[in-house]
């Protein structure tokens, strides 16, 4: 057992402690609490960590990178995050691609990052698995939490222009929806032979499909849909196919959300902003701003902030939410977005995003004022580890 003492804890799970200490057993948190209720002597500690009245706060979630299949400083030969040969391609796994000896793992844990949910690109309609993953560890199999934790899809500009200009299906945003639901009907197919099959209806055994199978989750609402759409306009279509199927989705990006805030406040979907930090670099992003930030808030939208990595480098996710603070939310909100709401978002919250008794022990050292850009991050621990 180790032991954190003399922390400024936010555990952001409702009850913080100003003076403080966690007791962190092999990977996961023991118990935390005043330090006025320490009893010490109970306990052997292998190590004792003064935290000097720093804060302690849960690791730093980014809920959609591509960290590690486009690798920093590789060019093309660490080029993994799309292949763009066919616009349906559910059965592709982040986990075969992801490098975790990329240094940008090593730079993200370095600033407070220790959950990274990274998957392939944007250039299909379908475009395979995301994972969530630890930003420390051996090999990508070590690193995992879940894999796969949803499956990516996308709407609007970048499947449009990828495959309009091969000359092929889709070229329009009419062919990418249309494309998108016939596989989700084809799947739905699937999953009724299937079904009937095993309950003896039919007698003949359906034929195994590699692509169907990888989508099963997403039509029996195990797995949600990953989608990326900028645009308001795309944003509906990404809804309105959900509410068709009946499958669980969250939105990706979600840049022209301030223009349909009710709406999104009435459906109540995963959404996940960003990146704010960076130019309008592509049509869509026009109407990108930090604004979002306090029209979400203000709405009652919970939304997790993303760096969309390489777009924004992983270890400046803190610099993200420290903008998005300085843009008028509150640093409690701002803390959620890239802790507890990222991993409620990503349906990984009973092991990460805050600190409390049986959860990970990813926790963050924090010296100087909450999303000052002065604060420094003192050590960071991951699975009870101290990596910093």
């Amino acid at each position: 057992m180790k032991i954190i003492i003399n922390a400024h804890i936010i555990t952001m799970e409702g009850q913080d402690y100003e003076n403080g200490f966690i007791i962190i057993d092999d990977k996961i948190i023991h118990s935390l609490g005043h330090m006025s209720d320490l009893k010490i002597d109970d306990f052997d500690f292998a190590e004792k960590i003064d935290a000097h009245g720093s804060m302690a706060l849960p690791g730093f979630i980014d809920a959609h990178c591509h960290v590690g299949l486009w690798e920093e400083g590789a060019g093309g030969e660490g080029d993994d995050g799309n292949e763009d040969t066919d616009p349906i391609l559910p059965q592709l796994r982040a986990i075969d691609a992801i490098n975790p000896f990329d240094v940008a793992f090593r730079e993200a844990l370095q600033s407070g990052v220790t959950t990274a949910i990274t998957g392939p690109g944007s250039a299909n309609v379908i475009g395979g698995q995301f994972a969530a993953v630890k930003t420390a560890g051996r090999w990508i199999d070590e690193m995992i939490i879940k894999a796969p934790v949803a499956l990516k899809a996308a709407l609007g500009e970048n499947p449009k222009m990828v495959y309009g200009s091969k000359k092929q299906l889709p070229s329009t945003r009419m062919a990418t929806a249309a494309l998108l639901r016939e596989t989700l009907y084809d799947a739905k197919e699937y999953v009724r032979q299937w079904d009937e099959y095993e309950q003896k209806i039919l007698e003949d055994r359906p034929d195994f499909d590699f692509k169907m199978e990888s989508l099963v989750p997403v039509l029996r609402g195990q797995l949600p849909l990953k989608i990326h759409a900028h645009r308001a306009d795309d944003i509906c279509t990404a809804i309105r196919i959900a509410e068709e199927f009946n499958i669980p989705i969250t939105l990706e990006h979600c840049t022209e959300g301030h223009l349909i805030a009710p709406l999104l406040a009435d459906k109540k979907i995963p959404i996940m902003l960003g990146p704010t930090l960076g130019g309008r670099t592509k049509p869509e992003l026009k109407n990108m701003s930090f604004d979002i930030y306090k029209i979400f808030e203000e709405a009652g939208i919970p939304f997790a902030i993303i760096t969309d990595h390489p777009e924004i480098p992983l270890s400046r996710l803190y610099l993200c939410a420290s903008l998005a603070c300085q843009s008028g939310i509150s640093p409690k909100t701002a803390l959620a977005a890239i802790t507890i709401h990222a991993a409620k978002n990503v349906g990984i919250d009973h092991c990460v995003g805050s600190l409390a008794p049986g959860k990970d022990a990813d926790i963050v050292l924090h010296v100087g004022p909450l999303f000052s850009l002065d604060a420094k991050i003192s050590a960071v621990f991951v699975n009870g580890i101290q990596r910093l």
